[in-house]
């Protein structure tokens, strides 16, 4: 901006501040003769506003100043000289307000460096200091440009007034800063009733939420026990009922807020009610499926589940995702409605269920030339050796079918390792293989055994 103009502009702000009583002492005791005539002479007539709809009544100050370059006998000169005082006065006054701002930001900058900590949410910080202490130099940067505008929409009008070609011209910009502040402050006053009601509704849904939250955190913490409530339903029962709120308040609040009914308000309401619908059908598909999912209780983190072709623990139950590690150390990813749609094999509920463990499983074939009673002393002796399994309840064998050549056998021994279940196998087929191998038992099928003959032949 130019330096000038904002001085000149500035300087006429001092004008307001002295007031035009201190003109008309200054004026000479007794006015000269061709004064005189011209205080006898009528008036000029009155000439129209260029713009009557802009040219708002300017007040007591503007008056006072017509009046006085009027009635007080100032001359052109006289006034000049004014004028040119509150420019010199103006300058000043910005050069005074830039300075102090300067001032302002350094003692900022030094204050925030010593004294200013980072914002954080938890692990993740939102603001740095030097972001902190630009943001306040800025907010000092806008509040001087706001004090020179005012000044300078101030001041000019004010200026005007002292000469008769701009006279209209200053009645028409108090008009352009008038007119928008009075509708601006009758605005404010009328709707103070509607500010004070949504005031109350948001105090009310606060601690509303506050004393729901309350509840909640005593149920986690075991504090609160509620029948047929479990502690896991506490955190997204709260999600669930602190939307609801939110939803409410906003819903009650919204005929109360500005220019609500207009049309343009309820278009933009429509349009972003229907992106909404269109743009996020699979995302809230996703989280009704993690809410009921919660309250089905089908597995917990740390669960080791088959979920497809996926078996592994559960890492993460989201409200979009639910994140499995594998026994390979592979993290997948599957969503929550695919969860839903889909059988869930939870390999950790047996032992919580009292069931003595999950029963793993291992099947066999034997030809018919061993006795079963040897394969079944064989197979309960590897399940035994197995430090993994449980020896109460005891190991059991099934015979499942009877084919041409061999029969299926299948020992079952229950174990509460879920975490380790493949070593659990691995120790398992070890203990078969050497059994049979200590009791001279071949494993071969013998429809392989016979194959085998008749090559050698």
């Amino acid at each position: 901006m130019n330096i000038k103009l904002v001085c000149f502009l500035t300087a006429m702000c001092a004008f307001t501040l002295a007031g035009p009583a201190t003109w008309a002492e200054d004026a000479p005791p007794s006015p000269t003769p061709a004064q005189a005539d011209a205080a006898l002479a009528p008036p000029p007539p009155a000439k129209a506003p260029a713009n009557a709809a802009l040219a708002a009544p300017t007040g007591a100050l503007s008056a006072a100043i017509e009046e006085s370059a009027e009635e007080g006998g100032l001359n052109f000169f006289v006034r000049l000289g004014i004028v040119l005082a509150i420019v010199i006065v103006q300058i000043l006054l910005i050069r005074g307000t830039l300075h102090l701002a300067k001032i302002g930001k350094g003692k900022m900058r030094s204050y925030g460096a010593r004294k200013f900590k980072p914002i954080k949410f938890k692990s993740l910080v939102l603001f740095e200091v030097p972001q902190i202490v630009g943001a306040a130099c800025f907010f000092i940067d806008i509040v001087k440009i706001i004090l020179v505008i005012f000044q300078l929409i101030i001041t000019v009008p004010i200026v005007f007034k002292f000469f008769e070609p701009t006279r209209y011209v200053a009645d028409t910009i108090f008009g352009y800063i008038l007119t928008p502040l009075k509708s601006f402050g009758l605005g404010f006053l009328a709707y103070i009733p509607d500010l004070f009601a949504i005031a109350i509704i948001v105090v009310i849904a606060r601690y509303a939420l506050r004393a729901l939250k309350f509840f909640i955190v005593q149920i986690e913490k075991g504090k609160l026990v509620v029948h047929g409530f479990y502690a896991e339903w506490a955190r997204p029962t709260f999600t669930i009922v602190r939307f609801l709120i939110i939803a409410f308040t906003v819903a009650i609040i919204y005929p109360h807020l500005p220019n609500s009914d207009s049309e343009v308000f309820k278009g933009v309401s429509v349009l972003v009610g229907i992106l909404f619908s269109l743009g996020s059908s699979s995302i809230i598909g996703n989280l009704i499926s993690g809410f009921v999912m919660t309250y089905m209780r089908p597995f917990s983190v740390g669960d080791r589940i088959k979920l497809n072709d996926v078996t592994g623990f559960v890492l993460e139950r989201g409200p979009m995702v639910t994140r499995i590690r594998t026994h390979k150390n592979e993290i997948v990813s599957v969503p929550n409605q695919m969860v839903m749609n889909n059988a869930i094999t939870n390999y950790s509920s047996a032992p919580d269920l009292g069931l003595g463990g999950l029963i793993v499983h291992a099947e066999i074939t034997m030809g018919y030339d061993v006795p079963w009673q040897k394969v079944h002393e064989v197979l309960i002796g590897a399940a035994a050796a197995n430090d993994l399994l449980e020896k109460t309840p005891a190991p059991f064998i099934n015979q499942l079918k009877l084919d041409d050549f061999y029969c299926w056998y299948e020992i079952n021994a229950y174990t509460k390792n879920v975490d380790v279940l493949p070593t659990v196998y691995s120790e398992l087929y070890k203990n078969i293989q050497n059994g049979f191998a200590a009791n001279g038992i071949s494993m071969y099928a013998p429809h392989f055994e016979v194959q085998k003959q008749t090559d050698a032949i």
